[in-house]
């Protein structure tokens, strides 16, 4: 338990006010301090950030991170409720892609139906300012 929070920040590419954080929402344990009430790290919590920072990376949540952190620390239950978490995840992230589609389907719309006259009789305001006037509603 030698490693200063700067020395973790740099080892995991996590900033130190999203440690803290990290901290504050107990996705990491709070760390023993110093006299100096400096808080110390060990390796175990270098590979505990660096799986938080990765799945953050990925998209996942906090309550997602919190569960798959609890089912790490069972390494002999099935991992049927870690794939679901995923599964879950996979659904999101595929609905976004969905959305980004179709939000750039709109924008291209909206760029091609441009006159490159002036603002007054401008195609992207137009569309911006009338909801109706877009071709996907759910963007």
């Amino acid at each position: 338990m030698d490693i200063s929070i700067g020395e973790l920040s740099r080892r995991t590419g996590v900033k130190v006010p999203t440690i803290r954080y990290y901290e504050q929402v107990e996705l990491m344990p709070a760390p023993p301090r110093t006299a100096g009430s400096q808080r110390r790290y060990g390796e175990a919590e270098v590979r505990r950030l660096s799986f938080i920072k990765h799945s953050r990376d990925l998209g996942f949540d906090v309550d997602a991170i919190r569960e798959l952190l609890e089912m790490s620390s069972h390494p002999e239950r099935p991992c049927a409720e870690v794939d679901l978490i995923a599964r879950r995840h996979l659904v999101e992230v595929e609905r976004r892609i969905d959305q980004l589609t179709a939000l750039r389907g709109e924008l291209n719309r909206m760029l091609a139906d441009c006159g490159q006259g002036h603002v007054g009789e401008c195609r992207v305001i137009e569309t911006l300012s009338n909801h109706a006037r877009c071709a996907n509603e759910h963007h």
